[in-house]
């Protein structure tokens, strides 16, 4: 069962490329899992991750999270670690008060 996985530009030299994708039916959220490619350049910001999502999954950048970006040292790869929810109110109900903290400003 092989699926091709959705490659997204963030730029001319940044770009997200999703490698799991799971649906998890009792949170009601789509948990991915992304490797972020930034040769030359810095790692994405959150914000410009949440957005980029937003427009491939057709959710509202509020519904999406960002749990983690973990960079190695000048390798210029990230991986990401995202929920997308079906609702605001599930995800104030699962995420931690921090990460929602994060992404409110």
């Amino acid at each position: 069962m092989s699926e091709e996985r959705k490659v997204v530009k963030l730029d001319e030299q940044r770009y997200v490329e999703v490698v799991s994708e799971r649906y998890n039916p009792l949170v009601k959220r789509l948990e991915l899992t992304c490797v972020i490619s930034h040769f030359g350049s810095g790692t994405p910001s959150r914000k410009e991750l949440r957005e980029v999502l937003s427009k491939v999954y057709g959710k509202p950048p509020e519904n999406i999270y960002v749990r983690s970006i973990v960079s190695e040292y000048g390798v210029g790869k990230s991986l990401a670690k995202v929920n997308i929810y079906d609702s605001r109110e599930r995800a104030t109900a699962f995420e931690p008060e921090y990460i929602i903290k994060r992404h409110a400003s």
